[in-house]
């Protein structure tokens, strides 16, 4: 049977961020189901880093990928902050929330992988397939059949 494809959308700019989607990428090396793609693993190296070349040639590369898939799993990582009734809560990355509303835009179901726990913004809690509080359970998650699993948590 043809495996799954997948899009994976992660922030990968701290050495905690690449430790994690290094454990989502080991996850979905051991799902017999699955191939993917990890913008990560792809950056283009030929050109030189921040050129308008560059970020024009990433941007198209990782469109292309995300209209390749057939699931997109997205792994929320909050650096930034939002205030919301006097209390600051962590925010998802610009680029994987684009990614997760181009791939929402295009009917692609999205699982979120959410290690980090907290307050989760309604616009992709509303929007997902599944939510998966650990990247182990990217190995044993069906993306033939894609169950449902709610997120149950506290949003914004």
């Amino acid at each position: 049977m043809e495996k799954i494809k997948i899009y994976l959308a992660s922030p990968f700019f701290s050495k905690e961020q690449i430790e994690r989607v290094e454990r989502v990428e080991k996850a979905l090396d051991a799902n017999p189901d699955v191939e993917y793609f990890s913008p990560r693993k792809n950056q283009l190296e030929h050109l030189p880093f921040g050129t308008k070349e560059w970020a024009q040639a990433i941007y198209e590369n990782d469109v292309k990928y995300v209209e390749w898939a057939d699931v997109i799993v997205a792994v929320l990582d909050y650096d930034g902050e939002t205030e919301l009734h006097g209390v600051r809560h962590g925010h998802v990355d610009s680029g994987t929330a684009f990614e997760v509303g181009y791939a929402i835009a295009a009917n692609k179901p999205v699982v979120l992988v959410h290690e980090k726990g907290g307050i989760v913004n309604l616009m992709l809690s509303q929007s997902c397939q599944a939510y998966l509080d650990n990247a182990e359970a990217i190995t044993n998650y069906d993306f033939k059949t894609m169950p449902e699993i709610p997120f149950d948590g506290e949003v914004l």
